[in-house]
């Protein structure tokens, strides 16, 4: 069931202004805010500050990779702009079928629509070839072109599987996380790692062991930090909630940033409806559509040290069910309805 809230009427004089001076390629803000909620005006203005830290609302690209192999990257960071968001964290630097463009190009572009880029995924590795462009593979170029872009992380989505599933195959993918995190902090920037289900299962040699543990205890905290991925968190907690022998051994992704806020700098904001007779228990939608309970998510992290200041909530969805532009834009108007009291 949705749990959608009125739009901010804040966001919609904002997205009004900017659809006026053209940035929106016509759109109107009735349309930006389209079917994401009811009116705010005869709702009421939410009561309180917002939940979200201003300037910390980004978007994963690969939601949109569509548009921008067809648009562009300046018709889709128009769109982005228009709908409120601040960051975007790249998914590749090249515009498929819509042409080709620089580093230098793509920084502009990202400045000129008032947007920030905060991070990019990357392979882990190819094994298969040596020129690939992975941490593994290329690890200079990987951050000689982060660091044109002026990043301040640069990640991957892939999960330390490369040596295997047993404890000492993640103790050799973390050994090599941990040189990829001091080559990034060289540069100025935080090498991180993003979470899909597996992470959170158990190792192959050790059933009493999860894997995403082996992978915090064996990377320096100082080297390598975490982009949670909030929904796939939620369905490693539904996956892997239970041993090979049937014992209970359940997490709550929650507890993991709680523990140690200072590593998760990045997070993937998602969402899913409950879904028991699914593999994953759950089905990806729009975020604010979903069972997630990102207000009690937002409000723990936040309230941590740093916690409006230290972290970045990228919107993302793998497969954007009616459009990609839709589903960025009424995830953005539900998280800026987020109030931290009174909503």
């Amino acid at each position: 069931m949705s749990r959608r809230a009125p739009v901010d009427t804040e966001l919609a004089h904002k997205l009004s202004r900017r659809s006026m001076l053209g940035v929106a390629a016509g759109a109107t803000a009735a349309a930006l805010l389209g079917a994401a909620a009811p009116s705010a005006t005869a709702q009421g203005r939410p009561q309180g500050d917002p939940l979200l830290p201003p300037g910390r609302l980004g978007i994963q690209l690969y939601t949109l990779r569509d548009k921008v192999s067809t648009l562009g990257f300046d018709k889709v960071f128009a769109e982005l702009e228009a709908y409120g968001y601040d960051e975007v964290e790249y998914a590749g630097y090249t515009q498929g079928s819509a042409g080709a463009i620089t580093l230098a190009q793509l920084k502009q572009l990202t400045r000129d629509h008032g947007l920030k880029g905060i991070g990019s995924h990357v392979g882990y590795y190819d094994n298969n070839n040596p020129n690939a462009y992975t941490f593994a593979q290329n690890l200079t170029k990987v951050l000689d072109d982060a660091q044109a872009l002026g990043l301040k992380h640069v990640g991957t989505a892939s999960g330390p599987f490369r040596y295997g599933s047993t404890v000492d195959a993640w103790k050799r993918a973390a050994e090599e996380f941990n040189t990829y995190g001091a080559a990034a902090r060289e540069r100025g920037m935080k090498f991180y790692q993003h979470n899909h289900a597996e992470e959170f299962s158990f190792a192959t040699d050790r059933p009493d062991v999860r894997l995403y543990d082996v992978l915090l205890a064996e990377t320096d905290p100082d080297l390598v930090f975490l982009e949670m991925d909030i929904y796939w968190a939620y369905v490693g907690q539904f996956r892997f909630g239970k041993r090979a022998d049937g014992t209970a051994d359940t997490f709550d992704p929650l507890h993991y940033v709680l523990k140690q806020p200072d590593r998760y700098p990045l997070f993937h904001v998602k969402d899913g409806e409950h879904d028991m007779a699914a593999r994953d228990g759950y089905r990806m939608v729009d975020v604010g559509d979903g069972d997630i309970d990102y207000k009690k998510f937002l409000t723990a992290v936040t309230r941590t040290h740093g916690g409006r200041r230290d972290h970045h909530w990228q919107v993302e969805h793998d497969q954007p069910i009616v459009d990609s532009f839709t589903t960025a834009r009424r995830s953005a108007a539900y998280l800026h309805t987020l109030r931290r009291k009174g909503c």
